[in-house]
C-alpha cells in the first residue's frame, strides 16, 4: 500500500487515497485529508457530515448512500457538493478515515 505525507505526518492509504486503517482516524487526520480534497479548513457543517459518516460506519459496518445522508443531516445534494467537491458520499469518507465505498468505484 503506498505511503502518503500530509503536512509532516505518513499516511498509508489505498491507490485512491484513501486511508487503511479507519480505527487510526482522528480529527486531525480530517484536517490533513480536508487538504487533499481542496478544502481549506473544516466548518461546523463538515464536522457534522464527517461525525455522521463515522458513526453511521461504526453501527453498520458500511457508509449511508447519498438520499441517507442527506435526510439524516438535513443537508440537499447541492449543499453536500459544496462542502465535498469530489462528491458528497466519496469526500466525506475520505475525511472520515473510511475506505472507498463501493458506490463510488
Amino acid at each position: 500500500m503506498p505511503i502518503i505525507e500530509i503536512r509532516g505526518h505518513k499516511y498509508e492509504v489505498d491507490e485512491d487515497g484513501f486511508l487503511q486503517s479507519p480505527e487510526a482516524w482522528n480529527d486531525e487526520v480530517a484536517c490533513d485529508f480536508a487538504t487533499t480534497e481542496g478544502i481549506a479548513s473544516l466548518t461546523e457543517d463538515h464536522w457534522k457530515v464527517v461525525r455522521y459518516m463515522r458513526s453511521y460506519w461504526q453501527e453498520n459496518n458500511s457508509v449511508p448512500l447519498a438520499r441517507k445522508l442527506c435526510k439524516e443531516t438535513g443537508f440537499t445534494l447541492q449543499q453536500l457538493y459544496d462542502l465535498f467537491p469530489s462528491g458528497p458520499v466519496n469526500g466525506a469518507c475520505k475525511l472520515a478515515g473510511l475506505s472507498k465505498p463501493p458506490s463510488c468505484a
